[in-house]
């Protein structure tokens, strides 16, 4: 097996190619991310595709990001949901948001996608106060020290056989490292055991390598 970024990379873009082909919406997505000098910290096609699938095989109809960033893995839960679905993504900077919120609209997907700019916790505990109805699928993409108490209000606001899921959980196998000095690694250690613990979750982690290098996430189902 190599362990060549390298190759990793290239497998990516094999399969990408021959499952998924070109990808104009994306690719026009990501051009303005760069030119807007926003950090290349998008889901991958191979990744984004996946969150796809996972929203099809639910039957999801409603799906909570949290961490929008510049709006690649809003599009693609966007894209994949029923025309009367709704995407809700959480975004702290306003810049970053805009720049989404322009984006999707270009994509033909911002009647799918409502924006909402502020701390994410505290979204979070207005959309709970607000008693929105419940969500099928939750991607978990944001600052990773919050991720326990991220966790808290997906668990409020997941519904009985929805799926939560959070990305970038194996940090370049930092996670290993129990006595870290990283809020970040701390952070995913501590959702990570959370995890473990909770009696109304069935969990695992995927690792994964690619052009987003060597990473992961987590995926919980919410049990019935």
């Amino acid at each position: 097996m190599s362990d060549n970024v390298q190759d990793w990379v290239a497998v990516d873009a094999y399969f990408a190619e021959a499952l998924m082909g070109a990808d104009p919406l994306r690719a026009g997505i990501r051009r303005a991310n760069a030119a807007a000098g926003l950090p290349p910290h998008d889901v991958s096609p191979l990744q984004g595709r996946f969150l796809s699938l996972l929203v099809k095989a639910i039957g999801a109809r409603r799906f909570l990001e949290i961490g929008t960033l510049g709006g690649v893995s809003a599009s693609w839960m966007a894209e994949a949901l029923p025309p009367d679905g709704r995407v809700v993504s959480l975004e702290a900077s306003p810049d970053y948001a805009a720049l989404a919120r322009r984006n999707l609209e270009r994509a033909g997907l911002g009647d799918r996608v409502e924006i909402h700019v502020g701390p994410a916790l505290d979204t979070l505990a207005r959309l709970a106060k607000e008693d929105v109805p419940a969500f099928d699928l939750v991607f978990i993409d944001a600052d990773k020290p919050n991720n326990p108490a991220y966790l808290d209000w997906a668990l409020r606001l997941t519904r009985p056989g929805g799926l939560i899921i959070a990305d970038n959980v194996v940090r370049g196998g930092a996670v290993l490292e129990a006595n870290s000095s990283d809020d970040r690694v701390r952070g995913v250690r501590t959702f990570t055991e959370r995890l473990g613990r909770e009696p109304r979750l069935f969990s695992t982690a995927l690792q994964t390598v690619g052009e987003k290098g060597w990473d992961g996430m987590t995926l919980s189902i919410v049990e019935p």
